[in-house]
């Protein structure tokens, strides 16, 4: 009798298990609020990211900014021939003016007010995709960064995703593609993964020891207010935050593929990181484009009971309703996106697995024709490799601009957003991204021999190019430019709280010498 009654007992917790993990619903799982959020924030993402660019544009890379894209594509053409097409895929071979630089982002603002509406999503996507990988082919150093490719790879995927109509009503659109929504599941996988496993493969010792974060918030590219007062945190808790963080980069990541609730809780804690890391640092749009990937994990179950009413009850509320509301739509559509898909998932899954490969192992370990692949199709930025910080940088490095017309009596450049001033407190200006401001960091921990954009920066200076002098704060030269320039090297750190309430100041620097010594174009 006991071990009857014990049997029950163990079918009675795995039946409530089984519930519990997304057997609780006899309907199969629908993501139309999910795909709904997704697509009108990545419209958003988009609109920052060509926003923040289109600012900045003239400077970076205008005909009188620090690296013409004109010079750069006319380089190009003389030495690849009509393989450039293909190595440098860009719209600005066919006019690369100042003029087709501004009319690209403003196309793209465009096109993602049209994805925020939700009017022709899959043709403003796919325009979208053209219009910013053109911008990154074209930008070289100032628009290198991992959330450029990740918003590539995000939003190539996106547009499988995009219902196919015109103007679809909420209550009749076509199912989200099951093979799509995996898609974008496996590049949060890669993302995240990816992130830890750098860290501990690296070898840094810092991370080996749980004591990055002693530095990172201090030695980050754009340090902001909450980093520097968590800065000041005990090392304990500095340790914890690194074993957690390794806890959810390395294990949370394959919850993404177990049944829903699973799935939900790998979403809210990659969320829930994401918030606390874009509280403490400046990564523009990144966290953003992480979260809106998270979205994709929670179906509309879950999301019922989080949204609105008003909202969530627009939408269809089992696939069998949608079936019977669209069924002409499916006819139509159905063959060719099949076709579409499988061809996706064999092309994603093909390049990844090397990509995931080449990051457990070694790319050298790896046959020749996969290398071969990973040429072909890396300037298109579709599938892409990630890892941020695999090595904690644990000193922070500035260099400081002076330009003079006697050469004793210095003035400095002050930059908008990176350290310089003693006085001038860490600030939050994400989701924007100053790109002069995050290469001059990268440029700190090398040299300018190995840097060449900063001796053009300098160049540009000394003949006091209006556009690249509206990156800067301010022009301590506004009526003639400076015969002289020279750059020294500091190391910057975080002041202690007494130093702080005292003085005031957030920063304390010691002179390490010349990064570039005084150079004139006279």
């Amino acid at each position: 009798m006991m071990g009857l009654l014990g049997g029950k007992r163990k079918i009675r917790f795995l039946s409530t298990l089984t519930r519990w993990l997304g057997k609780a619903n006899s309907n199969s799982p629908t993501y139309f609020i999910s795909r709904w959020l997704f697509l009108r924030i990545l419209g958003l993402v988009y609109f920052i990211a060509f926003l923040s660019l289109w600012v900045q544009i003239d400077g970076l890379v205008g005909s009188n900014g620090i690296l013409p894209i004109k010079d750069y594509l006319d380089t190009i053409r003389d030495n690849f021939g009509n393989e450039r097409y293909r190595l440098w895929p860009t719209v600005f071979w066919l006019n690369g003016s100042d003029g087709a630089l501004h009319f690209v982002c403003g196309l793209g603002l465009f096109l993602s007010v049209l994805l925020i509406s939700g009017c022709w999503a899959p043709i403003a996507l796919f325009c979208l995709w053209i219009c910013y990988l053109s911008l990154v082919v074209a930008g070289q150093d100032f628009l290198s960064f991992q959330w450029d490719i990740l918003l590539l790879e995000t939003g190539f995927l996106a547009i499988f995703l995009a219902p196919f109509q015109n103007f679809p009503k909420l209550s009749c659109q076509s199912s989200p593609s099951a093979s799509v929504l995996w898609l974008h599941r496996w590049l949060l996988f890669r993302l995240i993964f990816a992130s830890g496993y750098v860290k501990l493969s690296s070898g840094d010792e810092t991370w080996k020891n749980l004591t990055a974060l002693n530095y990172h918030y201090e030695t980050q590219p754009l340090p902001t207010l909450i980093g520097w007062y968590v800065h000041h945190f005990p090392e304990w808790f500095q340790k914890f935050s690194v074993s957690i963080m390794f806890g959810i980069e390395l294990f949370i990541p394959f919850c993404i593929f177990l049944p829903r609730r699973c799935r939900a809780f790998a979403g809210g804690v990659l969320i829930i990181l994401q918030i606390l890391i874009a509280s403490t640092g400046n990564y523009c749009f990144f966290n953003l484009l992480t979260i809106i990937l998270c979205f994709l994990l929670f179906d509309d179950i879950s999301l019922h009971r989080i949204l609105p009413q008003k909202l969530t009850s627009r939408f269809p509320h089992s696939l069998r309703e949608v079936e019977e509301r669209t069924i002409v739509i499916r006819k139509l559509h159905f063959g060719c996106r099949s076709i579409l898909v499988t061809m996706l998932v064999i092309f994603i899954l093909l390049i990844s697995g090397i990509r995931m490969a080449g990051m457990l192992f070694r790319y050298e370990q790896l046959p020749s024709f996969t290398l071969r692949i990973l040429r072909w199709t890396a300037p298109f930025h579709t599938v892409n490799g990630y890892g941020l910080f695999a090595n904690m940088t644990t000193s922070r490095p500035e260099i400081i601009i002076e330009g003079s017309n006697d050469g004793e009596n210095w003035r400095v450049y002050q930059f908008r957003w990176k350290p310089g001033n003693l006085d001038r407190p860490p600030r939050t200006v994400a989701p924007h991204q100053p790109r002069l401001d995050w290469q001059m960091w990268f440029a700190a921990l090398s040299n300018y021999r190995r840097t060449p954009w900063f001796g053009k920066f300098i160049e540009k200076l000394l003949l006091s190019s209006p556009e690249v002098l509206g990156l800067l704060l301010e022009n301590p030269f506004p009526d003639d430019p400076p015969r002289y320039i020279r750059a020294k090297l500091y190391d910057y750190k975080f002041t202690d709280w007494e130093t702080n309430r005292g003085q005031g100041d957030w920063w304390q620097r010691t002179e390490k010498g010349l990064y570039l010594s005084i150079v004139s174009l006279r």
